[in-house]
């Protein structure tokens, strides 16, 4: 099937949510992923080169797929794309040709997976030059691809005769003869043809495809638009008081003295940081607002088309649309997850608002200028900053230095090494398509032939004029079993803007930037079509793409659920903030020595500072996100966004005479997370669980490692998401219908009665296999431990009028103490008393009464374990 590869502006965040504030740069410092210094007058020789060939003495051996030779021409681009589409049309052509009896499994569903392969192997990586060439007539014909292929997706994607010959072909298989795969295969194809129109009328499929071809020329605008944005404001030096000179070295110095501050990330940061001008900030947060208010009328126009194909489709709304396949399900779900997430997080930003408040009208008073008793949007980045530096004592500049790239980066792929059991070679003499990238085969760590290898890495680690301006993974080609029962092996690529040397300094990262490498060597841009009928583009994982071993391309890697995909990088980012492994990545550059005990103490500490104010940015984006997606007729956009900041963020933009269309920068509305941009904070909730539940007690420990590649990667998304969760951990993992972890806040997240893991039956003898597990969200994470065994047999009595008693026990994770509480239920299962929670004060008992009263399933649970049965707490 057509493996749809589809330009977009790709974006990745070391933490979650962060990538949204690539495009506003309004995210603090340490969730920021991309605050990278650039150096135009770079010093070469300082430049200290390193090897990310992975130490140690191993087998020197030939991989059994020769890696790609990134030499390819303007005009090659362009007959091989046209050559590809003709093939590719002809395969479906012979397919929908077919005799209703000649339709099979092999005859169908194989050739169109066979094909999908094929066709993204010769494709993938020439549309992903438009991202890192400097040729200029290679870009052009790199995007003019990508257009042929939107085009062509479409073609493809309404082909009737060929979802004719599908459903054919499943009417004569039969089931039993396929592996779980390829039902799999068979399930996601026929689903796909039905969602996207082809059970329609012919006018109505018309009608559809013209409107679908729009949408993918609007959307390839968009994100078109966003790429090539070289908007800046010129400061003098006297404005820009404060920034530090290292950042001051990038800027672009004019003739008339003044210095050239570009939107881009690296430029604009430091500046939203460090620029003690109020007026300053303001006028550089206004521009980045501003600066693609080319995509107004596009993105309204792409709401348009949306709502019409979402009616043609007969469903409510586009979100109803693009969540019906989703883990949450739909719209209305996804809306209740925010409302929560809104709910409990608002009296935490509160507080957080006021702490800023108190910083900025001392510094007001300070400097003899008026306060007016609110944080405003360009005061964000440059409070929170000064918050950690006060309250923490916690200097970047000083940490940068312990992080030289040239240290940084073989230390984690050495943890990469223990962990996955993996190592890389460099690629002698590589063809790429710039000198600073580097091409590195992967291998399995005791690999003794051929069969240990497992891909290849590209690393391309360094800003240059016309090269894409933030950091993302691209999965360019999945891997998969060929015709011929050999294996094609995954290529993947690591697009950074890391700094280079400069003075006497080489080039070093802030801790920010160590985890956006933790996190994008897990993360990848999965910048590929599926096949017939995709509607979604994937994020996953870089060492996701490597080592996921899938019979078929579609499933390779990271085609899991859009709300799920995010989770296991987000759990990645955890490693960057662990004692054993931040003393074992830093060396201060000039004496070599790690960062002191302390130090790491307060980075740790530094990771929840303001965390309230920060995830509600994050509902406040998802609730945008929704209400554009939901609306059944055209709305004011722009009024949307900039009330719904102010409403839910508790941050201050400009007046409703002055509302900057900031949402024209965010290239996931356009990109393919389009009613999903809650998924963030959704799969940080698996994440966390499986941090702490695996992770936590030896967060480099190689068994735990290894079931999480065996059971999480290596799958992909071959089977359901909860399944390689089960396999993996075995235990009953609680979907995050209204959770999320925050500072100082006791939430319980429930165990639906639907829970897709197991069975809860008040009147029936069931009982479910593996642990249950109570989540209450605390300062730093999920703490959470299993169920004990019961002492007795925790099935229903069905003969049984005699009440039981459940018992509780809660951990203080202040006093560390150990906490009873009790639930008294009838030989129903009913509750006949309310929790009793001695040796607590009142305020505490309120509260947790309060949140058990929110969980009616946890009854259920209670009614499972029964007698004797424990579940502990942590609270704080």
């Amino acid at each position: 099937m057509l493996p749809l590869i589809r330009r977009k502006t790709c974006w990745r965040a070391a933490t979650f949510g962060a990538a949204v504030f690539a495009g506003l740069q309004l995210v603090p410092s340490r969730f920021n992923a991309f605050s990278f210094i650039r150096h135009p007058h770079l010093t070469k020789h300082l430049q200290r080169p390193f090897t990310m060939t992975t130490t140690g003495n191993y087998a020197s051996l030939t991989p059994p797929q020769a890696p790609l030779k990134w030499n390819h021409t303007a005009e090659f681009i362009k007959s091989e794309t046209e050559s590809q589409i003709a093939a590719n049309r002809q395969l479906y052509d012979s397919i929908a040709a077919l005799k209703p009896e000649e339709c099979n499994f092999k005859s169908v569903f194989q050739r169109i997976a066979e094909a999908s392969n094929d066709f993204e192997e010769a494709i993938a990586p020439l549309t992903f030059y438009t991202h890192v060439t400097t040729d200029d007539a290679v870009r052009k014909a790199s995007i003019a691809a990508e257009e042929a292929l939107d085009k062509y997706n479409v073609e493809v994607e309404m082909r009737v005769d060929v979802y004719h010959s599908l459903v054919n072909a499943e009417k004569n298989i039969g089931q039993s003869d396929l592996n779980p795969e390829q039902k799999r295969l068979v399930e996601k194809m026929i689903k796909e043809g039905k969602r996207a129109g082809l059970a329609l009328p012919d006018d109505k499929r018309e009608q559809l495809k013209k409107l679908k071809e729009e949408l993918a020329k609007l959307c390839q605008d968009f994100s078109n638009n966003c790429n090539q944005e070289k908007g800046f404001i010129d400061f003098t030096a006297e404005e820009l008081k404060g920034v530090p000179e290292t950042a001051m070295a990038g800027y672009k110095k004019l003739d008339d003295g003044k210095l050239r501050v570009t939107f881009k990330t690296p430029d604009s940061i430091p500046l939203m940081q460090y620029a003690q001008n109020v007026e300053t900030r303001k006028t550089m947060y206004a521009g980045m607002e501003d600066r693609l208010k080319i995509n107004v009328p596009v993105f309204d126009r792409i709401l348009e088309l949306r709502r019409q194909c979402a009616d043609i489709l007969g469903y409510d709304t586009w979100a109803a649309y693009r969540l019906e396949d989703r883990m949450i399900k739909s719209a209305s779900a996804a809306a209740q997850f925010l409302d929560d997430l809104q709910e409990k997080l608002t009296p935490i930003g509160q507080s957080d608002l006021q702490n800023l408040l108190a910083l900025k009208k001392k510094e007001h008073e300070e400097l003899g200028i008026p306060y007016d008793d609110q944080l405003n949007s360009w005061d964000w980045r440059y409070y929170d900053r000064k918050l950690v530096e006060t309250s923490l004592s916690l200097d970047n500049d000083f940490v940068k230095e312990h992080f030289p790239v040239n240290v940084v980066i073989p230390a984690i792929l050495d943890i990469y090494k223990e962990l996955l059991n993996v190592r890389i070679e460099e690629v002698k003499n590589a063809t790429v398509w710039h000198q600073d990238v580097k091409q590195y085969a992967a291998w399995e760590l005791d690999a003794k032939d051929d069969s240990g290898f497992l891909g290849y890495l590209h690393l391309d680690l360094y800003p240059r004029e016309g090269k894409y301006g933030h950091a993302a993974v691209w999965g360019l080609i999945p891997g998969f079993e060929k015709s011929n029962g050999t294996r094609n092996y995954p290529v993947t690529c690591m697009v950074a803007n890391l700094a280079k040397p400069t003075g006497d300094r080489p080039g070093l990262m802030s801790h920010d930037d160590v985890v956006t490498f933790f996190h994008e060597m897990g993360i990848l841009y999965y910048n590929r079509r599926k096949t017939l009928f995709p509607d979604n583009r994937l994020l996953g994982h870089a060492w996701h793409g490597l080592l996921s071993r899938t019979q078929y391309g579609r499933f390779h890697g990271t085609s899991v659920a859009r709300d799920f995909v995010e989770a296991p990088s987000q759990m990645l980012e955890n490693w960057c903030f662990e004692k054993v492994v931040l003393e074992r990545v830093s060396s201060h550059y000039k004496t070599q020595r790690p960062l002191s005990s302390d130090i790491i103490q307060r980075i740790i500490d530094s990771r929840y500072v303001n965390v309230g104010l920060f995830y509600l940015r994050q509902v406040y984006i998802g609730k945008f996100d929704q209400v554009v997606h939901t609306s059944k007729k055209a709305i004011d956009v722009n009024k949307e966004w900039n009330e719904l900041r102010e409403s839910i963020s508790l941050v201050k933009g400009f007046d409703s005479a002055n509302y900057k269309p900031g949402y024209g920068s965010v290239g996931h509305f356009a990109g393919g997370y389009d009613a999903q941009y809650y998924g963030y904070a959704y799969s940080l909730v698996f994440a966390y669980d499986m941090y702490e539940t695996v992770f936590k007690a030896n967060p480099l420990d190689p068994v735990a490692g290894k079931r999480y590649r065996d059971h999480i990667l290596r799958p992909g998304g071959s089977r359901e998401e909860m399944d390689s969760l089960k396999a993996s951990w075995d235990y009953v993992l609680a979907i995050p219908t209204n959770d999320i972890p925050v500072r100082n806040s006791l939430v319980v997240l429930p165990i639906p009665r639907h829970s897709p893991t197991h069975s809860l039956d008040r009147r029936g003898a069931q009982s479910f296999d593996g642990i249950i597990r109570r989540t209450l969200r605390t300062s730093a994470c999920v703490r959470s431990t299993p169920l004990k065994q019961p002492t007795v047999d925790h099935g229903y009595l069905p003969n049984s009028s005699s009440p039981i008693t459940t018992s509780l026990e809660f951990f203080d994770s202040v006093t560390h103490k150990s906490i009873p509480a009790y639930r008294v239920l009838d030989g129903n299962g009913e509750m006949l008393e309310g929790a009793t929670v001695p040796e607590m004060d009142e305020t505490f008992a309120r509260k947790l009464y309060e949140t058990m009263s929110l969980c009616p399933e946890l009854d259920n649970v209670l009614y499972n374990v029964q007698r004797q049965g424990k579940i502990s707490f942590y609270v704080s």
